[in-house]
């Protein structure tokens, strides 16, 4: 009887959230950047603004190996942490210019 009253009824499909759901890093192949950033955490009474590049070091780790969805660092909230490129390429000048001798 309890059946008949299902009919109306919709089925649902769950789905998984658009960020926050990523495979766990089984394997521990960025355990040391997960470690030196939770230690900075400790560190700086868990003040993740003193710790950016080490949280962008590990999320760059964890889209190399596939263990979350790749997205631009910018948007990622990483944008001022980024070297523009024209500013590397001047910084690789002035280093090579400066190895070299007169």
């Amino acid at each position: 009887m309890s059946t008949a009253m299902n009919f109306g009824t919709k089925s649902f499909t769950p789905r998984p959230p658009d960020k926050g759901a990523f495979p766990l890093d089984h394997f521990g192949e960025c355990k040391v950047f997960k470690e030196i950033f939770m230690k900075c955490l400790k560190e700086n009474k868990y003040d993740s603004s003193v710790c950016r590049m080490q949280s962008k070091d590990y999320l760059e780790c964890r889209m190399e190996r596939n263990l979350m969805a790749k997205e631009p660092l910018e948007k990622l909230g990483f944008k001022d942490l980024m070297e523009k490129p024209n500013n590397k390429a001047n910084k690789q000048r002035e280093t090579k210019s400066s190895t070299e001798e007169p």
